[in-house]
């Protein structure tokens, strides 16, 4: 398998993002993974060959389309920034964010993730205006942002922040948190 670019987007390469492989043998057995704004699906192809049944939600129903035959995928076409979150009151073993940021939708992930869940976010940072775009600051992380965010729900397992050197240098936030349901300690992944 080929290493993916760090800040693959919708037209990148299909693999999963390193943290998030990394980070995935903390996932339930079998349980439901969302993948926010998953595009054409890099992990939401991932966790369905798993074993986990994935809900796929994304604006771009041409991104959706390459997950149509997928096995275990339900997609779902909307705009979480604009429309009615889709999902009602319904809970994840798992909710995935890559290369994504929309400030507004973090509590409601936030109350997604099951009492024994997981969260793996990955996504751009301040500081990567220095290599490109993102460079809105509306979609660049602040420095601990993420991990402020999450600190009074879920217990952090892993946190890192800062360039990274890469086919596509970045600068980003990642985290891996689990439930407060969860039993502790949890088994880290090499």
């Amino acid at each position: 398998m080929s290493t993916p670019s760090v800040a693959a987007g919708h037209g990148g390469p299909l693999e999963p993002s390193p943290w998030i492989a990394r980070f995935a043998p903390l996932a339930v057995e079998g349980g439901c993974v969302l993948d926010v704004a998953s595009g054409r699906g890099r992990h939401s192809l991932f966790f369905a060959a798993r074993g986990h049944p994935v809900v796929a939600v994304d604006r771009d129903p041409s991104a959706l389309a390459a997950l149509a035959s997928a096995v275990g995928v339900r997609t779902i076409c909307a705009d979480l920034e604009t429309g009615d979150w889709p999902l009602g009151a319904e809970r994840f073993d798992v909710v995935v964010v890559t290369n994504y940021l929309h400030r507004a939708l973090l509590p409601r992930l936030l109350r997604g993730v099951a009492p024994d869940g997981l969260l793996l976010y990955e996504t751009f940072a301040a500081g990567n205006e220095a290599f490109g775009k993102p460079s809105n600051p509306d979609f660049l992380l602040n420095e601990g942002e993420l991990l402020a965010a999450v600190d009074d729900h879920l217990i952090v397992v892993a946190f890192e922040q800062g360039a990274v050197a890469a086919a596509r240098p970045a600068v980003l936030q990642r985290l891996a948190a689990v439930g407060r349901g969860r039993h502790w300690p949890p088994a880290l992944p090499p």
